[in-house]
């Protein structure tokens, strides 16, 4: 069997948790690929609304296996947390959760690390969510890292000493007031490490092809957006992994030639959290009104995510790069009742006309050039099938499937998993 791939196409909270928790049925295994707790994966269902950071969006379904591959980073602290978060919904996370050994553990310092280079960074600094995500990426890059495997390891504390000193004196480099009392964190860090070492590592690479080779299901999942790319996103206001469906051969561990189906997520607006260029953000109450009612509010962080139209010039470079094969809509009941919809068709850049992503889309440079369309003014929340929308809703998505070449198959009209329409 082949793998599936399923990826945010903007600046992230698209609503990817949503739907891989909807399209789980039909897999066998759900494997994220990259990041780590400064993703925020938000689920709903019986009125209950789940916040994942690590774990897969899958854990809540009976029969999928969940696998962290060894693209992710791992806070055990935060991890520990998530768990326990589960405790209650009677989750057996210890025969459905399984963790590559290569996936890279983020310590302390690494948090700390975090906090200070952003503090050095004064005016530029590029909005982390401090969670140690960059430094940690950094010493995998740097052959310094510390894997899961590690913890099976008699001198993995030795190790683990030896980095974290390291750390503090990096911390001291930057000459800014980061106070912390690290063995305080270390004790919390150690204890998370000893409940950690009680689930299932393996080597993930070879779990995976062996269940290709078996014909299961597989979907991988991945966090943050497209344009938060290290290689093709916005740089250097990005994260530090590769969020398209390159990240998922070297995430996980799988070929190309192994992927099929490369779902692409896009919300009918735009959004972005923290700093970095925006072409179509608005300051307007449209914006206002955008984020009161999508509750545009960071899943993790709780940050207010700053509002704009769809951009479809971004939209399709990040289908272009991802080879997205099928498209899902989120949020479109959002956007119900407002006065008119544009979209961004193309760009001014430099005085000149464009419709591709250039190097840099500093409001300098470029100026969006939009279509406009009517609004849809019916209530979509309660709607459970594609014949009842709205005319306008209908002309809507027909121009962004023209435009992007690629079938729109999903329009998610509340945050409810039953909220999810096939087209």
């Amino acid at each position: 069997m082949a793998v599936d791939l399923l990826l945010g196409l903007q600046w992230g909270d698209e609503g990817k948790g949503k739907i891989v928790d909807v399209l789980t049925k039909d897999y066998d295994i759900i494997a994220r690929f990259q990041g780590g707790p400064n993703a925020g994966h938000t689920l709903e269902f019986d009125g209950i609304k789940h916040v994942l950071r690590t774990i897969p969006s899958g854990i809540f379904h009976k029969k999928a296996i969940n696998v962290i591959g060894n693209g992710v980073v791992i806070d055990p602290v935060v991890f520990i947390k998530e768990l326990e978060g589960l405790d209650q919904f009677n989750i057996d996370y210890k025969a459905k959760l399984i963790i590559s050994r290569k996936a890279h553990l983020i310590l302390p310092t690494h948090r700390l690390l975090d906090a200070a280079s952003e503090a050095s960074k004064g005016k530029a600094k590029i909005g982390s969510t401090l969670k140690g995500i960059g430094p940690t990426y950094m010493d995998k890059t740097g052959r310094n890292g510390i894997r899961v495997g590690d913890l099976e390891l008699d001198s993995w504390k030795e190790k683990y000493r030896n980095l974290a000193d390291k750390h503090e004196a990096m911390i001291k480099f930057y000459n800014v007031d980061v106070q912390y009392d690290l063995e305080e964190m270390e004790v919390e860090f150690f204890e998370a490490i000893k409940l950690l070492k009680e689930l299932t590592f393996i080597d993930s690479e070879e779990y995976l092809n062996q269940a290709i080779k078996e014909g299961k299901t597989i979907l991988a999942e991945g966090a943050q957006g497209s344009l938060l790319d290290i290689d093709f996103g916005t740089y250097p206001f990005v994260t530090s992994s590769n969020t398209t469906a390159a990240g998922a051969c070297t995430g996980l561990g799988i070929a190309p030639n192994k992927v099929k189906e490369v779902y692409g997520i896009f919300k009918a607006y735009t959004t972005r959290v923290g700093s970095g260029p925006f072409p179509t953000e608005l300051f307007d109450e449209v914006a206002s009104n955008m984020a009161k009612v999508g509750h545009e509010f960071g899943a993790v962080t709780g940050r207010p995510r700053r509002c704009g139209w769809l951009d479809l010039v971004a939209l399709k470079y990040a289908c272009q790069v991802n080879g997205v094969t099928q498209l899902n809509m989120m949020k479109g009941d959002v956007l119900s009742g407002f006065g008119s919809l544009k979209v961004c068709t193309s760009y001014n850049y430099k005085g000149k006309a464009i419709s591709h992503l250039p190097y840099n889309i500093e409001p300098e440079n470029v100026t969006p050039i939009y279509t406009e369309f009517p609004c849809w003014k019916e209530d979509l929340t309660k709607m459970t099938s594609p014949s009842q929308f709205p005319k306008e809703l209908n002309e809507y998505i027909d121009f962004l499937e023209k435009e992007l070449e690629i079938p729109i198959k999903i329009v998610s009209v509340g945050p409810d998993r039953k909220q999810t329409i096939n087209r």
